[in-house]
């Protein structure tokens, strides 16, 4: 595919961004340089040194022969614009350069030069003219302040290793160089290679999400299976779920960290839902919906891919085996393995038997199954084609832990595991704790194309992590009792702090039960009120939006009498406009709300209710909208969950029918977003017998 762009007085021809940064057919480096040390010397040697197939060029007014490759002085001498430029020249000479580029018709453009926006503000408003640039002529410009790329095509980075090693090539988009450099020089001692690799700098037109975007719409067979990301700020999160939802489909599984804290708007904090998000809450659960499976530094991110990488396939169960030579480093993971909600997977009676017969007396037979110092390639093989009869299911990876005792050779033993990994039916993850005593045999294992791990703890996290992070269907269908008309007409003109008729009209469409109730402006209303609710009721007033802060809420009234004392106490409160008359409700209570987190759509929040909402904060959180999986999920996964089921005689509520709340809650704020914040406090009752019992909305 190709675009015409007006460049200049006349149009060009360019081919589109991915062939341009990903598999160029002429590349030229402008501050191309004979000098390694420098970044221009040190980007065209490892593109000429490492397999580029294409045109290479250089290009440098000062010396005329770059490494015996075609030397031009400026780009005006060059035989036709590259597909990809990468420049390396002082600051100040590269947004005149980056002009002449693009006029030319260059595709991209890789900007290696630093200070720019991360220096000065003169350097901000030299990458906005850049970005004036690149809108003007259509040319793409990765950077300022970038290391480069490394692809399946050419290696233009100047920074860093450029990996060599065999087979488990993972790819990794990043917004810091430095990040990709440290994690590549600690992921090749693990196993990890790298085929692609992207560096943004300052990301002045493509940020993360853009170039997840380009990846996923040229995924193919030969891309990677697992993708590394890194990002310090989520700018564009529809783009980030959408593709990364995308490439989870097509097969492809990632890791992300997200560095730094930036909210997503100012919060009023009007809602106990928007006063409990924390800055960091909207990105958490953007990850979780996207199915990317987040974590917080290099070594988890390292773990994490080597565990995709040695699984083959996603790891849906949870049933662990761990064979260890020594029983602490057996006992510290599956201790692990217990706090994340994995399981020690339990032998079958036959299993055990054939256990017996090949292992020691002193061994242990129960997982984890501990086959003492002395364990042997024989010995290890032999357990492993024990664990392979088992059923499927029954097993669902297999850990093995191993030292160097000095008692035996390591290298058999390594070449069977090696072997396990390649072609058992079981995903089989090995960690070697003897790091110095056998470096040179790991190192060999690792050249042979296998991952290992250096801790059983952390493998038991990475276990965790691939075994529990899915993203969920998006939801579908209807659900019955939802009037998104009715909503439409209640809502029509409405905006602020609605007063509680609209709120119940709103939430009686949506399809929520309220209990019974009547407002009440006037004293004389009240006799007529109470007869129609009932004794006992509930009084409210109707302004203040924290009722309960400031004693707007009485409970228990039984009489007419107490009724009219109750209206004049709460007619006395500043700003009191009325009173909501309301049929008492009992039984356990719950809290739904949601607000809108800028960007990333409204943020939904489930959790005991009452006075519990903030004491226990017990909460979960997801972006709307929610299918019935996500929010069974955010009704279970809250720590307080026996409470909702049913303690010490008390009857429990109805588990299907809170997530059904959830969901039709979610569904409203996405239908309707100009609903900024919502309160569902508290959803009570027992068993199927649930009401909205007090809720307040805010509408832009």
């Amino acid at each position: 595919m190709s675009e015409t762009i007006p460049a200049g007085s006349s149009p060009v021809i360019r081919k589109n961004v991915y062939d341009c940064l990903f598999r160029p057919e002429s590349i030229a480096v402008v501050g191309a340089s004979n000098e390694a040390l420098k970044p221009g010397g040190r980007v065209i040697k490892n593109i000429k040194e490492n397999g580029y197939g294409g045109k290479l060029w250089a290009v440098n007014p000062k010396t005329p022969d770059i490494l015996g490759l075609p030397t031009f002085k400026t780009l005006t001498d060059l035989p036709e614009a590259p597909d990809l430029a990468i420049v390396a020249i002082p600051a100040k000479f590269a947004v005149r350069t980056l002009e002449e580029l693009g006029n030319l018709g260059t595709g991209a453009v890789l900007v290696l030069t630093a200070g720019f926006g991360e220096k000065d503000a003169a350097g901000k408003l030299a990458e906005q003219e850049m970005l004036r640039i690149s809108e003007k002529t259509g040319m793409a410009v990765i950077g300022p302040n970038c290391s480069g790329f490394l692809t399946r095509s050419y290696k233009g980075k100047f920074a860093g290793i450029i990996p060599q090693l065999p087979g488990n090539a993972v790819d990794i988009i990043s917004g810091s160089g430095a990040t990709v450099d440290y994690v590549m020089e600690q992921a090749g001692l693990r196993g990890l290679s790298f085929g692609t690799v992207v560096n943004l700098g300052n990301s002045i037109q493509y940020g993360v999400e853009d170039l997840l975007k380009l990846y996923d719409e040229n995924y193919g067979a030969d891309s990677a299976r697992v993708l590394l990301i890194y990002m310090e700020a989520v700018k564009k999160p529809d783009l980030l779920l959408t593709h990364a939802r995308s490439l989870r489909k097509k097969g492809c599984s990632i890791v992300g960290i997200k560095s730094g804290t930036t909210p997503a708007g100012e919060r009023a904090a009007a809602s106990h839902t928007g006063a409990m998000a924390s800055p960091d809450t909207a990105v958490e659960a953007l990850f979780q919906k996207a199915g990317i499976i987040r974590v917080s530094g290099k070594a988890a991110l390292i773990d994490t891919a080597c565990a995709l990488v040695a699984a083959k396939k996603p790891l849906r169960g949870r049933n662990i085996c761990i064979l260890t030579d020594a029983g602490g480093p057996g006992v510290m993971m599956s201790d692990e393995l217990f706090r994340r909600q994995l399981s020690l997977a339990t032998f079958k009676e036959s299993t055990r038997d054939r256990l017996e017969k090949i292992l020691p007396p002193e061994a242990s037979m129960a997982n984890p199954i501990d086959t003492l110092p002395s364990r042997t390639a024989e010995l290890t093989k032999e357990i492993l084609s024990v664990m392979e009869q088992e059923e499927a299911g029954d097993i669902d990876a297999i850990a093995v832990i191993l030292g160097d005792s000095g008692m035996s050779d390591n290298m058999p033993i390594y070449e069977v595991i090696a072997q396990a990994m390649d072609t058992g039916k079981i995903p089989l993850f090995p960690v070697f704790s003897s790091l110095t005593t056998s470096a040179e045999k790991i190192a060999h294992f690792v050249a042979s194309g296998h991952v290992f791990f250096q801790d059983e703890v952390a493998l038991a996290a990475a276990l965790a992590n691939i075994a529990t992070t899915f993203p969920a269907e998006l939801p579908g269908g209807d659900l019955t009792g939802y009037d998104q008309a009715s909503i439409t007409a209640a809502l029509d003109g409405k905006s602020g702090a609605l007063d509680p008729d609209t709120v119940d009209a709103v939430l009686s469409a949506a399809g929520f039960k309220l209990a019974p109730q009547v407002t009440v402006f006037d004293k004389s209303a009240l006799v007529g009120a109470c007869d129609t609710v009932g004794f006992p009721l509930v009084m409210k007033v109707i302004g203040p939006l924290h009722k309960s802060d400031v004693g707007g809420v009485k409970l228990g009234i039984t009489s007419t009498e107490s009724a009219a004392e109750t209206y004049e106490e709460l007619m006395r409160i500043p700003d009191a406009e009325g009173a909501l008359l309301q049929s008492m409700v009992t039984g356990t209570e719950m809290i739904l709300g949601a607000s809108r987190e800028g960007a990333f759509g409204h943020l939904v929040m489930f959790g005991l209710g009452g006075i519990y909402t903030e004491v226990l904060k017990d909460v979960r959180f997801a972006l709307a909208p929610l299918t019935a999986e996500e929010s069974m999920a955010m009704v279970t996964g809250i720590r307080t969950l026996p409470i909702l089921k049913g303690v010490r005689g008390e009857k429990g509520v109805d588990l299907a029918l809170v997530a059904d709340n959830l969901q039709r809650l979610a569904r409203l704020v996405n239908d309707f977003p100009g609903i900024t914040e919502i309160d569902i406090n508290p959803l009570k009752g027992v068993s199927s017998a649930l009401y909205a019992v007090d809720a307040r909305m805010i509408v832009a």
